[in-house]
């Protein structure tokens, strides 16, 4: 069995970039949300936004800073959490989470 065939259907779209910001994976959800049609997979991820993002997500690649954020698009709240993952230790891109979330979100504080 594939160790990360989970998160083909996961309800998070999840899109993973090289350091340079090569798309190298997507599963299923970020496939549905930016176009099955969009063979994005080889393509940068600066190509695919406009400014100003464009220069926040070249300033994440290069400091491997962490961006968190919610948005709404077409009625649809988003949790969006882009942050650097490792291979054996050393940064190796970014991981981008878009996850839908009510807008009535509870918060709760753990003691």
């Amino acid at each position: 069995m594939n160790p990360h065939a989970w998160i083909e259907e996961s309800p998070a779209a999840v899109t993973v970039c090289d350091r340079a910001g090569t798309i190298i994976e997507m599963n299923a959800r970020a496939r549905q949300t930016f176009g099955p049609e969009k063979q994005l997979i080889g393509s940068n991820v600066l190509d695919c936004h406009p400014e100003p993002a464009r220069s926040k997500l070249k300033e994440l690649l290069a400091t491997g800073a962490t961006n968190v954020y919610t948005i709404e698009k077409n009625g649809v709240k988003k949790l969006i959490y882009q942050a650097p993952w490792h291979k054996d230790g050393v940064r190796a891109g970014m991981v981008e989470l878009s996850l839908e979330i009510p807008f009535d979100l509870p918060h709760f504080v753990r003691g």
